[in-house]
Parts: structure tokens; C-alpha cells; sequence
């Protein structure tokens, strides 16, 4: 079987992305927060690969040392999406009735909302800082866990082997986590790879305009909010960090659909 090259360069990217996340010393040497002001400004070279910032940091460094808060940022909002829908759809779906409309209503809200706009209104609330813009894209987010997890439980309650563990006893509590809930996941943990990509590219967002982690420290949206003010001499402190953040979108979709079986 013949592997698409497009997918090939995706886990190639990912796979570079979680290595500089992890061991972002086996990647650079310079150090992220301290510059060389004599090198300040500096255009890409073989010595500094994505040149340097106005105080003479390598942004190649701050890029791959970027990657760890970013990524975390990104994983806590997948999982605060994907916990908080999960519950509030098992809890909708499987009880139905006034939870049921009242659930989907405040889902319905948040549904009518850009995520964007409501991560952004969120963290205004939560105030600044990398955790709280992790959950303030997560919850923006809930929204379609809700509406998938309730589609799948509506889809599995009524079949045969609920109705013999409610036949036998069981308490709906149990019925509820050791038989609807494991039948029901499979289609959520999907959605939960193809909202990777979104949720990087908020979190970025959030982080450019300010909401994220206080400077120096290196976060992806953050370099590229920081090379605004070079554009004319510097164009490489804001094009490198949104090429990554760019790429790191584009393989994290490419992934998520060979994973939902996009490919043919």
C-alpha cells in the first residue's frame, strides 16, 4: 500500500514539532531568552537558521523552545473540549427529557458563537496567562463534543445490550459508563484529532494579541506578535514563527483526516 507524500510530510512535521517540545536541546543550542546585542537583527544565515530578534536572540531557538508551551497550551484545550462536551452530551443524550433541552440550549448558544470571538470574551474573563487561554479555547470548543457524544449516545442506549445490563439490574450510573460510554467514544476521540489544528491556530491567535505568556518567554503567537513592529527590516522574526505555526496546522489536518479515514 501506497503511502500519500502529503501524509508522509505531516508525521515528518509533527513528529519534529513534539521532539522540539520535549528535547528542544538536541535541536539548538542558543539559549531562547538571553541575545547577543551585537547580533541584533541579524537575516537568516547558516549561524542563526531563522536570524535574530531586536536584541540579538536567535529566533530559531525561541521557535523550538515555543513549541513546548504552545503545544501544551494546545493539549489542555483538546482536553478541557473534549471532557467537558463529553460529559455534558453522555448526560443529554442519555437522560434526554429537561436535561436534555436544557443541555442542548446552552450548546446551541455557544454553537452560535465564532470560537474565536468566545475564547476571546473568555479570557478577557479568566485574565491573562498560557493555562487560562488553554481553557478558554477548550470551553469555547465543547460545543460539537456535545452535539457528537449526544448523537452517539441517542445511537446506543437502545440497543440490546443496554437493555439487558438495565434488565439485570445494573444502576444507570454504571449501565451509563461501562456500556454507553465506551460503544459511544470512538467518533469523539476522531473529532478530538481534527480539532488539534484549530485549537493550535487559536491559542496562536489569542497568544498574538497578548493573552498568552509574558515576554520573554517564547510562545509561537507571541514571537509573531513581537516582529510587527520590523516588518520593513526584519521580515524574518514574524514569517518563521507563522511558517511553523502554518505548517504545524496543515499536518495536524492532514493527520486528523488519514486518522478519520479521509484517505482513499
Amino acid at each position: 500500500m501506497k503511502v500519500p507524500p502529503g501524509l508522509v510530510l505531516a508525521v515528518a512535521v509533527v513528529a519534529f514539532v513534539l521532539l522540539a517540545a520535549f528535547v528542544p536541546a538536541l535541536l539548538t543550542g542558543y539559549d531562547p531568552i538571553t541575545g547577543v546585542p551585537k547580533e541584533r537583527l541579524h537575516g537568516p544565515s547558516l549561524r542563526h537558521l531563522f536570524g535574530t530578534d531586536e536584541t540579538g536572540r536567535d529566533v530559531y531557538a525561541r521557535v523550538i523552545h515555543g513549541a513546548s508551551l504552545s503545544l501544551r497550551a494546545t493539549a489542555i484545550a483538546v482536553l478541557v473540549a473534549l471532557v467537558a462536551g463529553s460529559a455534558l452530551g453522555l448526560l443529554a443524550g442519555f437522560r434526554g427529557g429537561w436535561a436534555d433541552s436544557v443541555i442542548m440550549r446552552v450548546v446551541d448558544v455557544f454553537l452560535a458563537i465564532p470560537p474565536i470571538l468566545l475564547s476571546l470574551a473568555l479570557v478577557t474573563a479568566l485574565g491573562f496567562g498560557t493555562t487560562n487561554v488553554a481553557i478558554a479555547v477548550g470551553i469555547a470548543n465543547l460545543a460539537s463534543f456535545a452535539r457528537v457524544m449526544r448523537a452517539e449516545v441517542l445511537r446506543v442506549r437502545n440497543g440490546v445490550f443496554v437493555e439487558a445490563a438495565r434488565a439485570s439490574g445494573v444502576r444507570w450510573s454504571g449501565v451509563l459508563l461501562r456500556h454507553v460510554l465506551p460503544n459511544a467514544a470512538g467518533p469523539v476521540l476522531a473529532l478530538a484529532t481534527l480539532t488539534l489544528g484549530t485549537a493550535v491556530l487559536e491559542v496562536s491567535a489569542l497568544s498574538f494579541l497578548g493573552f498568552g505568556a509574558t515576554p520573554p518567554t517564547p510562545e509561537w503567537g507571541a514571537l509573531v506578535a513581537g516582529g510587527r513592529s520590523f516588518l520593513g527590516t526584519a521580515w524574518w522574526m514574524t514569517t518563521f514563527p507563522g511558517l511553523t505555526v502554518a505548517a504545524v496546522v496543515l499536518a495536524a489536518n492532514r493527520l486528523s483526516r488519514a486518522l478519520d479515514g479521509g484517505d482513499r
